[in-house]
């Protein structure tokens, strides 16, 4: 048995079905209670408890069932020698552009308030004209780049912004020019990795730097932003809304201020699905790299958090 995963069981059930498809030979287990820890070489996880990994004293890989890692590397159970690697898949990024073009559109548009036109049996034909965007992509890795550039081929004008300077088919800023990019755009879209430097970052006193009322759409982690200060933002105008699919708890709370607020959309973490086939495939090629003695795919720079 040299292979387990722990993850939510919602996400375990067809991971398992995918790996014996793939690896029927190979003894899987589920979770992380085991009398034979010390069988384990590689782990695929998905919010693991923490320390949970601890017990597993010849591990080799450890697969991040998603493209973030942070809930890995916040575990300073884990010892630094073993190499973590993470799902890099087209497909997810074709969901994630899908995603943040829904977002857009249906606010560029004004679907919402055709919505509420509905409601009221009212035809509203001439009422609500479309918006004129600058849209901002925070964070242009590989998710925010591919949907930065969808945008951009779909003819809205575009910009972006990171940390070190990117090639891009459209403007973009990096480093200390952060001010410079915010003072351009109405549209936000945050695709930035949970680091410590990311933590809190969308809060007062970062939407206080905003020249223009701005839409805030995340589709990053929820840890990124402050969710009262996003709600008191809205309130002041320096937010025309928002568009949510990551919160500070999730599930999001029931008794959550965000959930009857009438200017935030709420999606369930579903941005960017992990497909249980690709992800099984690269974290048993991965695997097989490291036994042969090479350094695992997309393996995370643990400085970085990405």
């Amino acid at each position: 048995m040299r292979f387990a995963i722990i993850a939510p069981p919602t996400q375990t059930k067809k991971w398992k079905i995918e790996f014996e498809k793939q690896a029927p030979n190979e003894e899987l287990l589920i979770g992380y209670k085991t009398d034979r820890p010390e069988e384990i070489e590689c782990v695929m996880v998905w919010g693991h408890p923490k320390g949970s990994l601890e017990k597993f004293k010849n591990l080799k890989l450890i697969f991040s069932m998603g493209a973030g890692v942070d809930h890995i590397l916040n575990d300073d159970t884990i010892p630094k020698n073993i190499p973590i690697s993470r799902i890099v898949d087209p497909q997810m990024a074709f969901s994630m552009t899908n995603y943040i073009l829904m977002a857009v559109l249906n606010y560029q548009r004004c679907w919402y308030d055709f919505q509420d036109a509905q409601k009221k049996n009212h035809w509203a034909q001439f009422e609500f004209d479309e918006k004129d965007l600058k849209i901002g992509v925070y964070g242009i890795g590989h998710l925010g780049m591919d949907a930065a550039n969808a945008l951009y081929r779909l003819g809205f004008e575009v910009l972006g912004y990171s940390n070190s300077l990117k090639e891009t088919i459209f403007p973009s800023f990096y480093g200390d020019q952060l001010l410079e990019f915010l003072n351009k755009i109405n549209v936000l879209v945050c695709t930035l990795p949970l680091t410590p430097k990311t933590r809190g970052l969308l809060c007062a006193k970062f939407f206080n730097k905003l020249t223009n009322p701005t839409y805030l759409i995340n589709v990053s982690r929820g840890a990124v932003h402050v969710e009262n200060d996003i709600i008191k933002a809205i309130k002041e105008g320096k937010l025309t809304g928002a568009f949510l699919d990551v919160f500070e708890k999730e599930p999001l709370p029931k008794e959550s201020p965000l959930w009857q607020n009438p200017k935030i959309k709420i999606t369930p973490h579903i941005a960017s699905l992990t497909y249980a086939k690709e992800s099984i495939r690269q974290a048993l090629d991965n695997f097989q790299r490291v036994k042969n003695g090479e350094k695992p795919l997309n393996e995370v720079i643990r400085d970085n958090f990405y």
